[in-house]
């Protein structure tokens, strides 16, 4: 007779509490963990984790499956990298609440801030909903490969609320907040997991329009704070550029004081302000010694933007020569370019015309940023390899060297411009970021930005990159805690993220010498055809949710264990 569900024996245990690794067994049941060391009972399924990290499963907080959500159960690319929960609706963005008339403003707004495209969404949104509580019953009615929690987003409250007015940013009056607040109240009451809101002019609508949450007054973000503090339940989330990094603070601070509920900001190195974030961590130690729970969301690398002539952004987007060639399959594409008589002209006709309007569609001349996508892929490369310094080292202009590698093969070929967190040409940033104690991994943005990043991998680098291959690395303990015990904590979830008995039995079986991270590249699998980019892994060599098998060696199962999470009041 088993005794238990699933036992998982003989691996290196790493618990999620950042206490050192240990060889133990893991017995589950009824979706639970029931003992973690020397386990004598059998189990209706043994693995063997022998040479392998057991360890619980990845807690990802900065996800945008708001949309896939709704028609796909399979939240890949995250589920492919050791994430068993997403948290989604960052960034002020989302479907929910919304009026019918609407619908067109809230998928321009997600197609320009996140780059997911509108035909996807056109195509795949039911809208089966109007208020949060439906959107959120809509997604209680769906399985998936990994659990799902939802925020409410500022702009779709705004838009809700002002409707064209919050289109063009203009001030909430006293009955506009009152409403907004009461939205956002009764959202988290349905099980939103908290509040989202943006200030950054990196988010613009596809037609060019600031979020409409950009310019929204510090009293109307801190009475939704407020209001949602009463409800005893949730979490607020802010990204900012940090132009006055004193300023922003004095917000938050106001935010978490009427709310009693804690707070989340994004957090990198610019390349233009590349010292801010050291004033931002200095701020955040003593916003916290003051009592106040915030938490600096950090990437696990540089934010990296794929250019190429299937994504969203290459450096000759706009060249007029090669814009009559747009309309042509990309292999086409690829061959015409590399005709002497089409490059000539082409290159004659380059100017430093950007987009401004595209999530990093300034950046696309910025050739001392970028790099030619290897396999497996370099996130942390020498300088001396930019696209800019190998030109130089030949006696070429960058512009030429970008078009020839473009041009290379069937037209798939991807150059990898760092746009944040290399200011310095290293990631020691980051490992600065990492270590903060005031710090979480977060940023992967899974979901979002299909045309231009491919950051769900994030986990996955934390393994390879932090705990393994680094020579100034960070810990497995740590890494595993931080992105496992300490994302869960940060929006509230304490049943996850620790192999301990009582914990939910999300858990990640890792052949660690094994992982291997392979280049980003494009699918065609969204609705309509809808192209995204995704990333594929080795060396997970189990993943479970709920004590269920959902991966093996990277394939997926049948099992669909994940359901839609709703907050819950802190326990007394």
């Amino acid at each position: 007779m088993s005794e238990f569900d699933l036992v998982i024996r003989g691996g290196c245990v790493v618990d999620g509490t950042g206490a050192a690794a240990r060889s133990a067994d893991v017995a589950v049941t009824g979706g639970t963990v029931r003992e973690v060391g020397r386990v004598g009972g059998l189990g209706r399924r043994e693995v063997d984790a022998s040479g392998a990290v057991v360890a619980p499963g990845f807690v990802d907080i900065h996800t945008h499956y708001d949309g896939q959500a709704t028609w796909d159960s399979r939240l890949a690319p995250s589920s492919w990298h050791g994430v068993t929960t997403v948290v989604m609706g960052n960034c002020g963005v989302g479907f929910a609440p919304s009026h019918t008339y609407d619908h067109d403003r809230l998928i321009e707004l997600m197609e320009g801030v996140e780059d997911i495209p509108g035909s996807a969404l056109h195509e795949g949104l039911a809208w089966n909903w109007s208020s949060f509580a439906e959107y959120l019953d809509a997604l209680d009615a769906r399985t998936f490969d990994i659990d799902v929690a939802a925020q409410v987003p500022h702009a779709a409250l705004r838009v809700w609320a002002m409707g064209e007015r919050a289109s063009a940013r203009e001030v909430a009056d006293d009955i506009e907040i009152a409403a907004m607040a009461e939205l956002a109240a009764d959202a988290v009451e349905a099980g939103a997991f908290g509040f989202t809101t943006s200030r950054t002019l990196n988010h613009k609508s596809v037609t060019g329009e600031l979020i409409p949450s950009y310019e929204a007054p510090d009293n109307e973000l801190v009475a939704i704070a407020a209001a949602i503090g009463r409800t005893g339940k949730g979490v607020l989330q802010l990204v900012t550029d940090f132009p006055d990094v004193a300023a922003d603070f004095e917000l938050m601070t106001a935010m978490t004081a009427a709310s009693g509920r804690p707070l989340s900001v994004s957090l990198g190195q610019r390349h233009d302000t590349p010292e801010t974030y050291r004033e931002v961590l200095r701020q955040l130690r003593r916003a916290n010694e003051a009592g106040h729970r915030m938490r600096g969301q950090v990437p696990a690398r540089g934010i990296g933007l794929l250019l190429g002539l299937q994504c969203t952004l290459h450096p000759f987007m706009l060249n007029p020569v090669l814009r009559q060639l747009a309309s042509l399959p990309v292999d086409h594409q690829a061959f015409r370019m590399r005709d002497p008589a089409v490059k000539a002209a082409a290159l004659v006709a380059q100017d430093e015309l950007v987009d401004e309007n595209l999530v990093g569609g300034r950046l696309i001349h910025r050739y001392a940023q970028m790099y030619e996508l290897s396999d497996p892929p370099n996130y942390e490369p020498d300088p001396r390899t930019s696209i800019a310094a190998r030109a130089e080292q030949v006696g070429r202009a960058p512009q030429e060297l970008a078009y020839d590698l473009i041009a290379a093969g069937d037209g798939t070929t991807m150059l990898y411009l760092i746009s944040s967190n290399y200011a310095y040409g290293s990631l020691d940033v980051v490992r600065e970021l990492l270590t903060d104690p005031y710090t979480v991994p977060g940023l992967s943005d899974g979901g979002a930005h299909v045309g231009t990043i491919c950051d769900a991998s994030f986990p996955t680098t934390l393994l390879q990159h932090w705990a393994r291959d680094r020579t100034n690395g960070i810990a497995l303990e740590d890494v595993i805690r931080r992105q496992c015990r300490e994302t869960a904590r940060t929006v509230g979830l304490i049943d996850r993220g620790v192999l301990a008995p009582g914990f939910k039995a999300d858990i990640n079986v890792i052949d660690l010498d094994g992982l291997r991270l392979y280049p980003p590249a494009m699918t065609f699998d969204l609705p309509g055809g809808g192209r995204r980019l995704s990333q594929r892994t080795e060396g997970y060599a189990y993943t479970f949710v709920r004590g269920e098998l959902t991966y093996a060696a990277g394939r997926s199962t049948d099992a669909l264990p994940g359901r839609l999470l709703r907050s819950r009041r802190e326990a007394a």
